[in-house]
């Protein structure tokens, strides 16, 4: 599974405004609405939903959102580039700049924690992380995570 194929370069926000962290999750519910053919609010209660469960702020700045979806016939992603850092509740405490959303069909369960895992190591690796807090465009963007995984550097 290549990270490429689940996040298209129309899914990416180079530059999101910030705020709260509800507003951070609707923002990529609007993403995956518009890219995707979802409800936003749909998305959004979905995410919020996970949310209550524990926060998806994992450290170093990175959040990784999911939820499953009616609609989806794949795995699809969303990346959002925050220019102020967002309070997120991470299991670090600190606010997060970078979020990749996953969305998986419903009855999606191992292909799902599979690209969820992917992604929580492809974000670990410190220079990728500096990578993409540099990068403006979302071919730039897509292009970083669409590498195959590179050893670790936290």
């Amino acid at each position: 599974m290549n990270i490429g194929d689940l996040l298209d370069p129309r899914a990416i926000a180079p530059r999101a405004g910030g705020g709260s962290k509800r507003q951070v999750l609707s923002a990529v519910a609007d993403i995956a609405a518009r890219n995707f053919g979802l409800d936003a609010e749909v998305v959004l209660d979905a995410l919020l939903e996970r949310e209550a469960a524990g926060s998806t702020g994992v450290g170093h700045g990175v959040a990784l959102p999911h939820a499953r979806l009616k609609g989806l016939d794949r795995i699809r992603g969303v990346f959002m580039r925050m220019e102020q850092p967002t309070a997120f509740e991470a299991v670090d405490e600190q606010p997060v700049d970078l979020v990749f959303a996953l969305f998986a069909p419903i009855d999606c369960d191992t292909e799902h924690l599979r690209a969820l895992a992917r992604v929580s190591r492809l974000l670990r690796q410190g220079d990728l992380r500096q990578q993409l807090r540099q990068s403006r465009t979302p071919e730039s963007i897509h292009a970083l995570l669409a590498r195959e995984a590179r050893p670790s550097a936290a």
